[in-house]
């Protein structure tokens, strides 16, 4: 609990370190904490469960999602298999989420189902990294699996700098067809449409019930900025917390600096965490 609140960090990456790029390694230096990281990790460039547990308890963390990713023109591979001990280790608390390459995975169901088996609590998709736009009709078995499974999908709607990123495929607007085809399947937007797509992110999450705004990688301060052109009172009960850990200084720090932007205790808690616990069907 951190103030009384629930606080799911629902975006974080955990990655072992020696399947990534230098880039990923680089970012993770410029915008994370050397010391924490130093910490958290051990020699051979693993996550130590019980240190990011401890790091958890420090930040008041009740739960938190962390990423694998198979983006080899990017940041590299960041295998489902690498964080099984993490969620072994604290399987409540700690859990996975699958991730699904077009152009690295077939079939694309079976891929899904796979690990969802291993314990994946939700599908990202990255097509910045991955290089494929989210409305690819390759994609739409993998759609229907997260439909039929109660399995939201979060998709990367923002810019990214890493070499190789293809950054036209970060439209919201993508996710149009998508959203008309599976009316009924929960889409997290993560990073909130980051960089030029800000309205398109906000008009879908207020105009559709199954489409929320996850603030990883976008600083808390900045927000009203980002969504001035919309009701942000009422945008703010569509917010679902995340960091980018570990490129970010503090997970406290930012979820108090989420809660004081809401205009009120309850739409803080639903920010912080109860509409992560609804959408990821958390315990």
């Amino acid at each position: 609990m951190l103030d009384g609140h629930v606080l799911v960090d629902a975006h974080t990456h955990p990655a072992r370190l020696p399947t990534l790029k230098r880039a990923w390694h680089d970012w993770a230096a410029d915008f994370g904490d050397a010391e924490v990281l130093g910490r958290v990790y051990d020699v051979e460039g693993a996550v130590v469960p019980s240190r990011f547990g401890e790091l958890l308890d420090a930040e008041g963390v009740d739960v938190v999602l962390m990423f694998s990713e198979y983006s080899p023109k990017a940041t590299g591979i960041q295998p489902i298999e690498d964080l099984l001990p993490l969620a072994a280790h604290d399987p409540a608390r700690m859990r996975p989420v699958a991730n699904l390459n077009p152009h690295v995975h077939f079939p694309v169901a079976e891929e899904v189902e796979r690990q969802l088996g291993l314990g994946a609590v939700a599908l990202k998709l990255h097509p910045v990294h991955g290089g494929f736009p989210a409305n690819e009709r390759a994609l739409y078995p993998a759609y229907e699996v997260c439909r039929d499974r109660g399995v939201p999908v979060v998709v990367h709607c923002g810019t990214s700098s890493f070499p190789g990123s293809m950054n036209g495929y970060a439209d919201p607007v993508l996710l149009d067809e998508v959203l008309r085809d599976f009316p009924t399947l929960n889409i997290v937007l993560a990073h909130g449409g980051r960089g030029w797509w800000y309205d398109a992110a906000a008009f879908l999450a207020l105009s559709r019930e199954t489409v929320w705004i996850e603030l990883s990688g976008l600083p808390p301060r900045r927000l009203p900025e980002y969504y001035a052109r919309h009701d942000f009172a009422r945008l703010s009960r569509r917010f679902i917390f995340g960091t980018d850990w570990p490129g970010v200084p503090g997970i406290a720090s930012n979820a108090r600096a989420v809660a004081k932007l809401c205009p009120d205790e309850e739409t803080a808690a639903l920010a912080l965490g109860g509409n992560a616990l609804r959408v990821y069907n958390l315990t």
